[in-house]
């Protein structure tokens, strides 16, 4: 798989994450967010496992170790997410999350102890500029709605970080089934024998929400970011995966009938903006490696 093909299936996983707003907030409402967790995920473990049963066994113990790390973010992320989804609009939900893309290279640079390239550091600014409209009030105050998105965008980063590092050594189609799995399984007992929260629908609705969620949102999203993102960097993954709210803000349009404004609009333009930047001049730069390996090569005595 060539990067530019991992990058297009990373958008294609934004793409059907975007509609995860919009079955969150369906189901914000009527189903706790331990329940949606445990269901969205536990089918989603299900219907992969029995997809690809003859290529996820026999697994070891570190592919299992990493697992059940990268399904603890999971549960951090959507946990959140499903609080936010409570106070606020799936589109500002959206672009709240986005804030990973920011999060990303800065907790890269925190760990590389080496500041990002120059630009990545300008499509950085040009998000946050975005987001700032998006997400900020008259009053410059953030909702506690606002809040509990920030804190998953945060376990977002870090899961792209960390499985970044885990594929190195893991499987990759191994651990994207295996974490689902886990995350069902670490929210099924937070809401049995901590909150007595779970419960299961009755509506309709609901049911076509949850499997929304399971089959679109972590079934394909979560198996195939894993196996993608074997072939591209964080920081490109990160970037990517901010076209995720505009998705988002589309299908809230097209179905809630959701208007962010115009502060709303030019916020999502320059998050559009700062994405592109980012990944043209990314694409460049690994363009101009490989040009250069190939001509140093060509130079080499026969």
């Amino acid at each position: 798989m060539t990067q530019k093909q991992a990058n297009l299936i990373l958008a294609t996983v934004s793409m059907g994450w975007g509609t995860s707003y919009i079955f969150m907030k369906l189901l914000a409402d009527s189903v706790s967010p331990m329940t949606m967790v445990s269901l969205r995920f536990g089918i989603a473990f299900i219907v992969m496992a029995a997809l690809f049963s003859k290529r996820i066994f026999p697994v070891n113990m570190k592919t299992l170790k990493y697992s059940m790390i990268t399904g603890l973010l999971l549960l951090g992320i959507f946990m959140f997410l499903s609080f936010g989804m409570k106070s606020t609009t799936a589109s500002t939900a959206g672009f709240l999350t986005s804030t990973t893309v920011i999060l990303v290279p800065v907790l890269q640079a925190i760990l590389n102890r080496k500041w990002p390239s120059t630009n990545i550091s300008l499509g950085v600014i040009i998000v946050s500029i975005g987001l700032s409209l998006l997400t900020i009030g008259d009053d410059f105050a953030l909702s506690t709605g606002s809040l509990y998105c920030l804190a998953g965008a945060l376990f977002y980063a870090v899961h792209i970080i960390v499985t970044n590092r885990f594929i190195k050594e893991a499987d990759p189609l191994k651990l994207g089934v295996y974490q689902l799995g886990f995350a069902a399984m670490y929210a099924a007992i937070r809401g049995i024998f901590i909150f007595d929260e779970l419960a299961v629908p009755h509506a309709g609705m609901d049911w076509l929400a949850i499997l929304g969620l399971a089959l679109i949102c972590s079934a394909y999203g979560f198996v195939m970011q894993p196996i993608a993102q074997k072939y591209t960097t964080p920081e490109m993954t990160g970037f990517l995966f901010a076209l995720e709210p505009i998705f988002a803000a589309v299908f809230a349009f097209i179905f809630l009938e959701e208007n962010m404004g115009l502060q709303g609009y030019a916020g999502a333009l320059l998050v559009l903006a700062g994405v592109l930047t980012a990944s043209i001049n990314i694409e460049k730069k690994g363009t101009a490696k490989r040009k250069q390996r190939v001509e140093l090569k060509t130079k080499q005595p026969i």
